[in-house]
């Protein structure tokens, strides 16, 4: 995972910016990052982020996985709080094995569910809730 510096679009491996104890990261420097299992699996890679915006937090991580070379990926709306960063290895952990994930409510890259639906949503959080 990279972090930025104060001027955005410039990915750079440089200590973290913080400001009252917290991380700040660009949606750009995460988009592309790898994401793991606890089983040190590579589950895919982040290839957005979903903001809501009434609430000013990051709701989801989409995660492309199960494609080869960009081709066939199956996407996942990741609930942002069910990642962690691993800081030492510039990438998040996912706890969930690859079978379970296999399982998980997906979609295609052409078919984006309606991400602000309440049904969707309670089902995507209690998927991953632990």
């Amino acid at each position: 995972m990279n972090i930025t510096t104060t001027q955005p679009n410039i990915r750079s491996d440089n200590a973290a910016h913080t400001q009252a104890g917290a991380t700040l990261l660009s949606a750009s420097t995460i988009t592309g990052d790898d994401v793991y299992n606890m089983q040190d699996e590579n589950l895919g890679k982040i290839t957005d982020i979903m903001l809501d915006i009434s609430e000013g937090t990051i709701r989801y991580a989409v995660l492309a996985s199960g494609g080869f070379l960009g081709m066939g990926d199956r996407l996942f709306a990741v609930p942002w709080k069910a990642l962690k960063q691993d800081k030492e290895h510039k990438r998040f952990i996912l706890d969930v094995d690859l079978e379970r994930l296999k399982n998980a409510p997906g979609f295609d890259k052409d078919q984006w569910p309606n991400m602000a639906d309440t049904t969707w949503n309670s089902t995507v959080e209690s998927y991953y809730a632990r």
